[in-house]
């Protein structure tokens, strides 16, 4: 993706991926939502538009660090890559949920199916613990990199209000509505609101 084009994207990339989220954890609150049927099959399908949006806004957020020191190349590497680990992840994990919900018959069809998937060894951990965790994590890294030190590409409150959002939905995923607000004023310097700046070389 070249630079003007991830230009354009960004700013739609930041308010989509935070409002999808939304909507899926809107969804999740209706009754039914969480048995297969229509309501987990759209609410899925949001999340999953959500997260796939978050690419353009990771590539974007590596690039508004510009550090000389090799040191700080190798920093600002290793967060993008730990946040595109988790976000194909967490990619997988919907994906998974999206096939089950398809195709299982009811409720306790459901869940014996994510029983089996589960139950194979590294699945739990690599789709469901510690490989999304990596998104969080890389992302706040980002977060903290660019809103700190010489750069100054964006304002210290955008990972704390990631931070807050993400401890919301680690409380209780019914958070998951105001959490995505939080992400969404977080990430709204790079939509153009609250006075985002270009990368500084540092």
């Amino acid at each position: 993706m070249n630079a003007t084009r991830l230009d354009r994207l960004t700013p739609f990339a930041a308010v989509g991926g935070p409002a999808l989220m939304a909507l899926y954890g809107g969804i999740r609150l209706l009754d039914g939502s969480r048995d297969p049927g229509p309501g987990w099959m759209v609410g899925h399908t949001l999340m999953l538009a959500g997260l796939l949006l978050f690419g353009p806004v990771l590539a974007a957020l590596r690039g508004r660090l510009a550090p000389r020191r090799t040191v700080g190349r190798i920093a600002a590497n290793a967060a993008a890559g730990a946040a595109f680990a988790g976000l194909a992840a967490s990619v997988v994990q919907i994906g998974i949920d999206l096939y089950v919900g398809a195709v299982a018959a009811d409720k306790a069809d459901q869940q014996r199916m994510f029983e089996s998937v589960q139950d194979r060894p590294g699945v739990l951990p690599a789709f469901y613990s510690v490989g999304p965790l990596l998104f969080y994590v890389g992302l706040l890294a980002l977060l903290v990199a660019a809103s700190a030190g010489a750069t100054r590409a964006l304002r210290w409150w955008s990972p704390v209000l990631m931070l807050l959002g993400t401890a919301m939905t680690v409380v209780d995923l019914a958070l998951i509505p105001p959490a995505a607000v939080l992400y969404l004023v977080a990430l709204a310097p790079l939509a153009g609101f609250g006075g985002a700046r270009r990368p500084v070389a540092a």
